[in-house]
């Protein structure tokens, strides 16, 4: 009887430790993907000075919650007409961008969105005073200028271009911008360039998990 009465005691012993191990098994979040649709980020240009004077808040995003913000320490990027910062780093000496109080990096690849499932820690820069993480200028990071209609210069995402970001507290996510214009037009309009530019569209994936260096 002795024996039996052990046996069943060992039992619930093994099965309350295995729920135990079970309970103690971190449960991962799931993977976000999203679009974000007409992030404005606009500025205020004067062509007087030389070289010309660009003014204007940054528009601060955060990938965690999937929105703008204005806080001063929850952001992992910022915008401000086709300038994109990050939450890393030092000042680059950018009239009025904001304090960076975080860890973020980025890198830019090519490579067809969906397939970028992994991240190499090695490619990731931060702003500085040499340079900002995501270079300006057309053919340089994400974008193209065409200045062939002067009174309507067109902003142009590069097809294929993929900005890989470590976000503020470490973790990561990628995006693929697909329109600087309102509403992501199919045809960029004069109309549409002279009145409706600095609207972001965007794709991203976000990796929520502590330590996840994947996309999946």
């Amino acid at each position: 009887m002795k024996t039996i009465q052990l046996t069943v005691l060992a039992i619930i012993c093994i099965g309350f430790t295995s729920c135990n191990n079970d309970d103690d098994t971190p449960q991962l979040i799931a993977v976000k993907a999203e679009q974000f649709v007409n992030l404005h980020a606009p500025q205020t240009s004067d062509f007087t000075t030389s070289p010309p004077t660009i003014t204007g808040d940054f528009v601060k995003f955060d990938f965690a919650t999937g929105t703008t913000t204005t806080s001063d320490t929850d952001w992992d990027i910022a915008f401000r007409g086709t300038t994109i910062l990050v939450n890393g780093g030092t000042s680059s000496g950018i009239p009025e961008e904001p304090t960076r109080t975080g860890n973020a990096g980025a890198y830019i690849l090519t490579d067809i969105f969906n397939e970028v499932n992994t991240i190499t820690e090695s490619s990731f820069e931060q702003d500085s005073a040499l340079g900002l993480a995501i270079k300006t200028g057309s053919g340089n990071g994400w974008y193209n200028y065409d200045g062939s209609n002067p009174f309507a210069p067109k902003i142009e995402p590069i097809p294929g271009k993929v900005i890989v970001f470590r976000t503020a507290d470490n973790k990561y996510a990628k995006v693929e911008i697909l329109s600087y214009y309102k509403d992501n037009p199919d045809v960029i309009t004069e109309d549409i360039a002279q009145n409706d530019s600095r609207y972001f569209t965007f794709n991203y994936v976000y990796q929520p998990n502590e330590g996840k260096t994947t996309f999946e």
